[in-house]
C-alpha cells in the first residue's frame, strides 16, 4: 500500500516538461472517462466580440444542443492524483495506477490548440482533490480564467466543484463557466461511510446549495448537475430516485445523472459482479423522466416495489398494473391522460393534441403522425372503438411472451 508521503514524491510531472504532454493527456483523458454528468447548458453568455468560439445554446461531450447539432469537447481531469479513498474509484489514494497533471496554461494551450482544429466546441474539467479542495479549485479556476481573459474563448466551459472548497471559490467558478457540476456519488450516507470515508453527505452537498443560491437571487432556474453512482452499494431503487426527486423539487439541480458501477478495484465492501447494471441504469432514468415530464408520483411508481422490474419499462409496468386506467380515449384524453399510455410521450401527446382540432384521428393518422401503435394500440380506442381489447390474463401473457417488446421500449 502506497502512503500519501509516498504518493506526494511519487513523479507527478506538474508544470514540467519531462513527460509528453499528449501522454499526460491520454491518461487524464482515460480518467475522466466515469463521469457522466454532462449536459446541454440551454444558456445564453455575453461574448467577447472578436474571441473564439461562442456558448450560445451550446452543450457538451456529445450531448444534443437546442438547435439540433451535437456538442463535442475535451473532457479531462486537470489531474488523477487525488487524496481521498474512495473505493469504487480507480483513482483512489491507494491505488498503483499512472498518475499525471496539467499545468493551468496547459489545459487551456490545450484547449485552444484543438478548438482551433475544429476537434472540439468546448472543455468539461474535472479534477481528483490535489493537496487540498481550495488549491484543487484554485488551479482549475486559473485555467478558465486563462481561456476567458487571455485567448477570450467564448466556448462553453463545463466545470466540476471541488467539495470542500470555499463559497467563494465556488461562486467564482460559476461566474466563468457556463455549468458547474459536483457528484453526490452515493444516495445515502451511510454508503458513503462504507465506500468513500473521507466524504460526508453534507460536503458533497454544500457546492450544489451555494450555486443554488446564487441562482435564487437572479431568479434563474437551477443551474447545476450532479451524479449518482447505481450498484455499487445495497440502496434501493426508491432511495436514489426518491433522492433525485427531493433535488429537483428543492431547485438544486437541473439533472440528475446515474452512471451504472464500472468495478475497477477489489474490495471486501464492492460488489462482486462482473458486468456493470447498465439496464438498471437505464430504467431509473425512465423513472426520472417519469417523475420530470410525465406527472407520476414516486408512489405510483414504486407502488408494489422498491427496485424497478428490469424486463419491462417502469410506464408500462404502472400500466400493467392499471388496467382500469385503460382504454383511453384518445381524441377526448387531456395531455396527462395521453403520457401515461405506454408508447406514447409527450412529444406524441402534443402532437394528438393539436391535430385532432383540424381533422379526424384514426390509426392511419397516428402513424402519419409517426406515433408507433405497437404498444399503444393495446391501452387506447379511437372514438370509442378499441384497436386491440386486452384483459388482465392477457396482460400476463403478453408480458410473459415479450410481445410488447419491453425490455427495448422507451417510456
Amino acid at each position: 500500500m502506497n502512503s500519501p508521503q509516498v504518493l506526494e514524491k511519487r513523479k507527478i510531472y506538474f508544470y514540467t516538461k519531462t513527460k509528453d504532454i499528449f501522454q499526460r493527456l491520454s491518461i487524464l483523458s482515460v480518467s475522466a472517462r466515469y463521469d457522466n454528468s454532462c449536459s446541454s447548458s440551454g444558456g445564453r453568455r455575453e461574448t467577447h466580440p472578436y474571441g473564439l468560439g461562442n456558448s450560445h445554446l451550446s452543450g457538451i461531450c456529445h450531448s444534443w444542443s437546442s438547435d439540433g447539432r451535437c456538442i463535442s469537447l475535451l473532457k479531462i481531469l486537470m489531474t488523477n492524483y487525488c487524496m481521498n479513498n474512495c473505493k469504487y474509484c480507480i483513482n483512489r489514494l491507494i491505488n498503483d495506477v499512472p498518475r499525471a497533471i496539467l499545468s493551468p496554461k496547459e489545459i487551456a494551450d490545450l484547449t485552444i490548440e484543438f478548438y482551433r482544429r475544429n476537434y472540439i466546441e468546448g472543455l468539461f474539467l474535472s479534477s481528483g482533490v490535489y493537496r487540498n479542495p481550495d488549491y484543487t479549485m484554485e488551479l482549475m479556476l486559473k485555467a478558465i480564467k486563462i481561456l476567458r481573459f487571455k485567448y477570450y474563448f467564448n466556448g462553453y466551459i463545463h466545470l466540476k466543484l471541488i467539495p470542500g472548497a470555499s463559497a467563494e471559490l465556488v461562486k467564482e467558478a460559476f461566474s466563468l463557466a457556463d455549468r458547474v457540476s459536483s457528484n453526490l456519488e452515493l444516495p445515502t450516507e451511510e454508503s458513503l461511510k462504507r465506500l468513500a470515508p473521507d466524504k460526508t453527505f453534507f460536503e458533497l452537498y454544500k457546492p450544489l446549495k451555494i450555486v443554488r443560491e446564487i441562482y435564487n437571487e437572479r431568479k434563474l432556474k437551477a443551474p447545476a448537475s450532479t451524479q449518482i453512482i447505481v450498484g455499487a452499494t445495497a440502496d434501493t431503487d426508491k432511495t436514489i430516485i426518491k433522492l433525485a426527486n427531493n433535488l429537483y423539487r428543492d431547485k438544486i439541480v437541473r439533472r440528475v445523472y446515474y452512471s451504472a458501477y464500472i468495478p475497477v478495484n477489489r474490495d471486501s465492501d464492492l460488489p462482486a459482479i462482473v458486468e456493470p447494471p447498465f439496464l438498471r441504469e437505464h430504467r431509473l432514468y425512465q423513472a426520472d423522466w417519469l417523475l420530470r415530464f410525465y406527472g407520476f408520483s414516486l408512489d405510483e411508481i414504486f407502488e408494489e416495489d422498491e427496485n424497478l422490474p428490469l424486463k419491462i419499462d417502469p410506464k408500462l409496468a404502472w400500466a400493467l398494473r392499471h388496467l382500469e386506467f385503460f382504454p383511453v380515449e384518445i381524441t377526448r384524453a387531456d395531455y396527462y391522460e395521453l403520457v401515461r399510455v405506454p408508447g406514447i410521450g409527450p412529444t406524441s401527446a402534443k402532437k394528438i393534441i393539436k391535430t385532432r382540432k383540424y381533422c379526424e384521428l384514426s390509426d392511419i393518422t397516428l402513424k402519419k403522425l409517426g406515433i408507433s401503435l405497437k404498444r399503444a394500440k393495446y391501452f387506447i380506442t379511437i372514438r370509442g372503438k378499441p384497436v386491440v381489447k386486452i384483459s388482465q390474463s392477457q396482460a400476463k401473457a403478453l408480458q410473459e411472451r415479450n410481445l410488447l417488446l419491453f425490455s427495448e421500449s422507451k417510456c
